[in-house]
Formats: structure tokens, sequence, C-alpha cells
């Protein structure tokens, strides 16, 4: 029986597993479906990763799934497939059932889709690969965190053996569904409200529901930048939707069919948009338009029309928010007035009580101040005095204190870069060495380049390529730790990634296979490159991998620094800025006498689990030598 591996995405089954067993080298690859805004998962010998790349610029080539499935037989019951949740991923340990898009009794063909699952990377279409019927299901929509292997559905071969399936199997399977994140625990009493993006499927045209792509590896939300298209708008095939802010840059996301875009789910400047969480609305034709802003905006009327009831409410009652989030302003105005927050209205994001909502409430005079306990009551001076004081007066207070600081909000690429920074320098030994180059060598090549050859090239520029060559010549170098494995893995190519300082943060984008390159045309990919990184226009390809950092502050008052190495890499070298000192050095006429020479000091972070003293020493000494001889890279 010939079966079609090119959307593989199922459990394999036993029969599957003697159909693959002459298969070779299978890799990953992912297309996108006609029907659905999302990616689908398939295994083939001859299909590279291109749909996905042409989105999200990442392939995984070593992405091997592990797939789950059991048959059962038994002299009293008729015989069936278990079939477990899949390891759509080399990270993923448990999944989201999205959406079930059989029902329980359905006849299921080769390649019809299962279900729609949500991994630690995108939402994927799971299809079937032999012929039944779907029997039952243990994990209903809506399903969160279920482990890898853990049983999803029943399926059996003929419809009538879909009534002798035992009630015993899967039992103890279904998985409870955690409440969102969001949700504060003062609304467990109530029942959630409907929100714009509950929407019900059967009441809609045919649609599309795009969902927020994860766009890099580590990326787990986004914040909308800007739409480029509004609702309405005609969408052709590649066309630019809108710009989202990842935790590495900010990216466009390209339409992948035509047909026109008839609900934006997710507003322009919405933050911290989980991925998968459904962002806008696609339809084919235009006159579907009108019946979803219906379908969707009706729910959304509603719920403002309450949210307008309820403020209306609140200015008698203040809201009861015992388990908000308070900034550290609007903390230290609460202590100082010693007002209660659970009677201030917050504003921020997320419930988040923020500085200017505490300022406003001492400025209406309608506070409630914070219950005293058993400490606050021994001291009854102290009380009188803060009571005696007018809301006019604490109001003057609070704004000339307002002045002397700012609460400045986080952007992405900044809190990953802090999180990486911690997690290196507790996880990782790092081993530092040192040593001072001649940089004269370097500087005299740079003008020759420019005087003979118009070529113009800056010093960092001619840094990359000594530290591409040393690289070549000392192997063992250009490696990193697998901590999986225990043991150090050593890297094909050359590839070196530079600091690149932006207002939103550190990106390192990375000039590949560096040691094969020229001079000049490290240079011309540099700036180009920087300028990308500058702009937050960098493919996820330009900046993710690499073997080799350089951190360069040359350009600045340090003479020497310690740089922290960014993981998984095992090593960044750190550039001080050039110094003229004086040494002595023997003339041509043998006699030893001293001349002012341009000093450069180079300190190397390394991994010592890949780093030794061997290594690190072999490393220093091919740099040293790259420099004294610098025209030989021109060879």
């Amino acid at each position: 029986m010939a079966l079609s591996l090119s959307r593989l995405r199922h459990p394999l089954i036993s029969r599957s597993l003697r159909l693959l067993s002459s298969s070779s080298s299978v890799s990953r690859s992912l297309s996108r479906t006609s029907k659905s805004g999302i990616f689908s998962v398939g295994c083939d010998e001859h299909q590279r990763l291109t749909s996905l790349s042409r989105l999200t610029g990442v392939c995984d080539n070593s992405l091997k799934p592990k797939w789950f499935g059991i048959r059962y037989f038994s002299s009293a019951d008729s015989s069936h497939i278990v079939i477990g949740m899949p390891a759509l991923s080399p990270t993923m340990t448990q999944g989201n059932i999205a959406k079930w898009r059989k029902k329980e009794g359905d006849k299921i063909e080769v390649g019809d889709i299962l279900c729609e699952i949500e991994t630690d990377k995108a939402t994927l279409e799971f299809e079937s690969l032999e012929e039944g019927f779907l029997a039952k299901i243990l994990v209903p929509d809506g399903s969160k965190d279920v482990p890898v292997g853990q049983p999803i559905a029943i399926t059996v071969e003929d419809q009538d053996d879909i009534k002798n399936v035992p009630a015993s199997v899967g039992s103890g399977t279904e998985v409870k569904e955690k409440k969102p994140i969001h949700q504060d625990d003062s609304d467990e009493e109530r029942k959630p409200e409907p929100t714009s993006t509950d929407i019900n499927a059967s009441e809609l045209p045919p649609h599309i529901l795009l969902e927020m792509p994860a766009l890099s590896p580590t990326m787990n939300q986004g914040n909308i930048a800007t739409w480029r298209k509004k609702e309405g708008d005609k969408i052709e095939v590649g066309d630019i939707l809108c710009e989202i802010e990842t935790d590495k840059a900010t990216l466009e996301f390209e339409s992948m069919e035509e047909g026109y875009l008839a609900k934006i789910l997710a507003p322009e400047g919405s933050k911290e948009v989980a991925v998968g969480q459904p962002i806008a609305i696609t339809v084919e034709d235009a006159g579907d338009i009108e019946a979803v802003k219906n379908s969707s905006g009706g729910r959304s009327a509603s719920k403002n029309e309450q949210a307008t009831k309820h403020d209306t409410k609140t200015e008698v009652k203040p809201q009861k928010t015992s388990s908000k989030r308070i900034s550290p302003a609007a903390k230290l105005l609460i202590s100082e007035y010693g007002l209660d927050p659970s009677t201030i209205n917050a504003s921020g994001p997320h419930g988040t009580l923020l500085k200017g909502d505490v300022l406003s409430a001492i400025k209406s005079g309608k506070l409630t101040p914070k219950p005293y306990s058993a400490k606050e009551k021994a001291s009854p001076s102290q009380s009188h005095q803060q009571s005696a004081a007018s809301p006019e007066s604490k109001s003057a207070s609070a704004s000339k204190q307002s002045d002397a600081y700012e609460d400045l909000p986080n952007s992405q690429i900044r809190k990953v870069i802090a999180k990486r920074l911690l997690e290196s320098k507790q996880n990782t030994p790092h081993l530092y060495l040192s040593s001072d180059v001649t940089l004269d060598p370097l500087l005299s090549l740079r003008k020759d380049l420019k005087e003979q050859y118009d070529v113009k090239v800056s010093v960092n520029d001619i840094i990359i390529k000594v530290v591409a060559a040393a690289l070549r010549n000392v192997p063992e170098a250009n490696a990193y730790w697998d901590a999986e494995k225990g043991e150090v893995v050593l890297c094909d190519s050359v590839d070196i990634s530079i600091a690149v300082a932006t207002e939103k943060g550190l990106m390192t984008p990375i000039i590949r296979n560096a040691d094969h390159k020229t001079i000049s045309a490290i240079s011309s990919e540099v700036k180009e490159l920087a300028a990308k990184a500058r702009d937050g226009k960098l493919k996820p390809q330009e900046f993710q991998g690499g073997t080799f950092s350089i951190s360069n502050l040359g350009m600045y008052p340090v003479d020497k620094f310690c740089a922290i190495i960014n993981p998984p890499q095992a090593c960044i070298l750190a550039v001080g800025r050039g110094n003229k000192v004086v040494e002595p050095i023997i003339g041509s006429d043998g006699i030893e006498k001293p001349a002012v020479v341009n000093k450069l000091n180079l300190t190397l972070s390394a991994d010592h689990r890949v780093f030794d003293g061997k290594v690190g020493g072999a490393f220093l000494s091919a740099l040293k030598s790259n420099f004294s001889d610098i025209r030989r890279l021109l060879l």
C-alpha cells in the first residue's frame, strides 16, 4: 500500500512502522494548506524546509519527530489504535489541542486532518496515515499542556467496531483545561465573558483564522507593531500583512494566500500576544467580509457595553482587585499616602496599577485609606499627621516627586538579552584569557588598501578576518558544548557573530563562512547587516546561529573588558581600543632601542568545558601570529 509521506504529522502506528522501516534519511518539511492559516508538518526524503523558512527563516534539518501509536488486539473486543501526542519539534515536551477537525464516528481517509496541535514553535496540522473511523476522542478541544506520548484519540478500521471500544481505554487520560494566565483570581466566581476572538466557525462563511506565528525558535509571544493592511483590503500572495516585534527583531508577516482581510483581532500596538493566539481573519470573497465583521463585532460590542456599565458602577463602588500588579512607582506613592490599592482602578496592561492611576486618584480626592495594622496603630501621632494633610498638599508633593524618575517599558529584545546573560553567567564556566597584540601591521595594511586600491575597510573588518583565519587554524576553538551528550561538538563552518548596538538592544548579525571571504567582502556585508540590525529588519537566518562572537568597544575609551558568552556558543572575543606605548625593539643594526608602537588588548571569554589552557593558548598564539604578519591573509 503506497502512502503519501509528504505531509506526515501522525503518531507512527505499527502498520506505518513496517512501511517506513526501509525509508532512508527522512527530513522534515513544512507546508501550508490552502484551507488554513497554520502550517503543516511533513516528512519526505527529498523535500526541504522551504515553506516555513519563507516566513520565519528558520530551517532545522535536525528536526526528528517522535511518533506514538499502539495497536491493541483482544479476543473480547475489536482491534483499535490508541494515538498518542506526537513530538513535533526537538524541544517539544507537551502540546495543546487547538481544534479537532474530525468528530467521533467520522470516516478517516489517508491524509485527512484529524486535529490542530499547538507546539512550542507553531500550530501544526495532524494528519492520518491510515483509513478508518475516529472512535473516541480522549483529549477534547482546548486541552492544554498534554505531555508527549499521552493518548489523545482511538481509531478503528470498521465502523461497527466503534461501539466495541472498551470504556476503560484512555480512562484518566483526559486533560483538564487550565485557566488562562491573564485571568485574575477575582474572576473565578463569575463566568468568563466572550471576547472578540471567541468566534463560532459554524456561524461564519469560509474563512482562515490567522494566528500569531513563531518567528524565532525562542519566541513565545510578540507585539503587533504596525498593520500594513486595513480591514476590507485585498490581499495578494506575498503582501505584508503586519509588522511583528519578536524577542529578536521586528519582522514582516507575509500573506501566503489571496483573499481579503475581514477582521483584525489583535489591533496595532497589542503587546505580548501569545504564539498561536488569533490575530486576524481572512476570507476568499469580498462579500463575506460583512458577515465576519457582524459575527465577531456583535460580541465585541456587547462586551464594550458591559464594560461601560461596569465603569459607571465603579464610580460608586471601586473595583476590588487584591491580586493586581503594581508598578514600583505606584507602590511608592501608595506606601507614602497610606492608600488601599484595591480601591484604585488600574489602566496598565494585564491589570497593572500605574503611577498615573495613583496620581489621578489622589487628585480626585476620593480615596480609601489602607487598613491599619497593629504596628501602624502603635504610632497614632504619625497617623494623625498623615490624615491631617490635605489632598491638595499630597497631590503637589506627588507631582513634585514624580519628576524625579520615569518608568521605561522594556522591549522584548532587552528582556531576552537580560535572561540569556544571566543564564550564561550562572550555567557556563567562564575562562578568561588576555593578550596584547601589535596593531601597526593592521593599520599599515588598511592604509595601503585605501591609497593603492581605493578599498575602504574598518579595523573591525580586518579583525573579523584575522579571527576567522585563527579559528580555521585551530578548529578545536570553533566548537560548542552539547549539554545533552556531555561532549564537545566541532563546527564545520566559521560563522562570526558581530555585536551591534541598537535602540532596542544588542543584536548579533552573522558573517557566515568568514574564513573564505575577502576583507572587502566582509566589510560590505558588515555594513549591510549593521544597517538592517539598527532598522530592526534582520531576518532570522541573519542573526540566529554563529560559532564565535566578537564584541568591539575600540571606538570608546575602553582599554580592556571581559564579555559574556552568548550561548550556545563557547567563546566571545572582547576587543579594546588601540593605545600607543613605548617598548624596546631591535633595529636593523641589531641594537635594542625604544620605539613607539600601537598595542591592542584582546580578552577571550571561553567556556571552560570546551577550552582548556592548551586550546586557549593555541588560539591566542594563532591570533598574535596573524596580527604580526597580517598581509598573508590576502593570499
